[in-house]
Parts: C-alpha cells; structure tokens; sequence
C-alpha cells in the first residue's frame, strides 16, 4: 500500500493506494494534517511509503516523526521524471504540473496530452508524443474571477459557483455567473480547439476540484478525472522507486 499526498494552496487531499487502486480518500485543512495521516496509517497498517507533492508550505523536517513508522518520498525537481523538460524557465514549473505531466506520460503513452487542471488557477500543460513538456497556460479559476469581481468593484456580491440558468443573465447575480461560467468554458473550448488545430493523437485531461463540474459543460471530447494528481503521484513514486 501506497499513501499518495498532494498538499495544496488550501487544503490537502491524500489517497490510499493498493495495488494501483484508490482504496480510500481524505481531505484534511493543514492545521490537522498530521493528525490526519496519524489516523490514516494507524487504520492502514500496511502502509508501505508515503510520497508528498506539495505546492504548500509544510516542512519536510514536520515529517520527522513519520519516517520511524514508514518511508518518506518527497517529490521536487531534482527526481527522475519520464519526460524531457523544455520549459524556459524549469525552476519556477509547479511541482502539482510536473506531476500531473508525469502522470500523463506514464498513464497515456505515445500520444499528444493536453492536462486541464482546474482549481484555483486553471494551467493547461502540453506534453508532445515523444515525451516533450513544453509549457501551457495559467489563468484564475471559478473562485477567483468571483472574488476579482467582488473586491475590485464597489457593488459586485462574492457569490459562490452556480450554473447559470441562461447565457444572457436577466439580473447581476446571473450575469455574474453567467460570464465566470461561460468565460471560463469558452476560455477552456477555445484552447482546446486552437490546440489540437496544430496536433494530432490527442487525449485531453481535466482534473481539479471543478473538473466534474466543467466536464459537463464542455464541447470537446475529454478524460475528466478529479483525482488525477493522486493517480500520477502514485505512479510517479513507482517510477521512481523502480531503478
């Protein structure tokens, strides 16, 4: 058993993982994060390593006490990964896209991909079939445009997501909705659509606490999964650990 943890900007989402299946799913607020992995391994005694991605601050000197129970893999830049990075700037690429980038190569080989991550940032990642990354995209996501729109303007609510019942919004509330909702399904479709102009043999992922949610409104074709990220760390620590 494997216990995959992705620590991000709000909150950490870890998964149990036997043989390469999720067993179960937990979401912690970080002041309860190690209370919560305490809990996880005393109820999964066969817990055989943990692998950590994190985007979040959390020391790796906190996971002291958790290296006498089980082994600690960390994930940061100076790993193996199975592409070849052409980022300009390699340093500053999220360790949460290399992950998922990673993932992608290893789930879904010898095939253009296009990762969708959508949470608090949307970022669009492309990996070429020859096992190139070369970059993508980032831009706010639902929770942001929202609160853009509320502290950038005197009278603008904070709302919260819904689905606009109508394209025109017939009230603020529903022209608010109406333009993050539709904006950023457009935003995603057009992106997609100038994309897979230029390439062929694509698979498209979308993953992020709002994949399900965009999934549905989507015109392309796609793989929506929400737990992605827990997928690629799982088989990222395997390919890393298989030398």
């Amino acid at each position: 058993m494997i216990l995959a943890v992705d620590v991000g900007n709000t909150r950490i989402k870890s998964a149990v993982f036997e043989n390469n299946t999720i067993n179960e799913i937990f979401i912690s607020e970080k002041e309860f994060f190690f209370t919560s992995i305490e809990k996880i391994l005393n109820q999964y005694s066969k817990i055989e390593g943990i692998v950590i991605s994190s985007v979040g601050k959390i020391e790796k000197s906190n996971f002291e006490s958790l290296q006498k129970r089980t082994k600690i893999h960390f994930i940061d830049r100076d790993k193996r990964f199975p592409f070849k990075n052409n980022y300009a700037s390699p340093q500053t690429l999220g360790i949460d896209r290399m992950v998922l980038a990673a993932g992608a190569v290893l789930q879904f080989p010898n095939k253009n991909r296009l990762i969708i991550d959508a949470g608090t940032c949307v970022t669009y990642d492309f990996i070429d079939e020859n096992n190139v990354y070369y970059g993508g995209a980032i831009s706010p996501g639902f929770r942001l445009r929202y609160e853009a729109m509320h502290h950038y303007t005197a009278k603008l609510p904070l709302l919260k997501l819904e689905n606009p019942e109508n394209i025109i919004g017939n009230s603020t509330s529903e022209s608010m909705h109406s333009g993050v909702v539709n904006g950023l399904t457009f935003e995603i479709d057009g992106y997609i659509n100038a994309l897979t102009k230029q390439k062929e043999n694509f698979i498209i992922i979308l993953t992020g606490g709002d994949a399900i949610f965009l999934a549905k409104r989507l015109k392309n074709t796609i793989f929506a999964n929400s737990n992605f990220l827990l997928e690629s760390l799982n088989s990222l620590y395997q390919f890393q650990n298989n030398d």
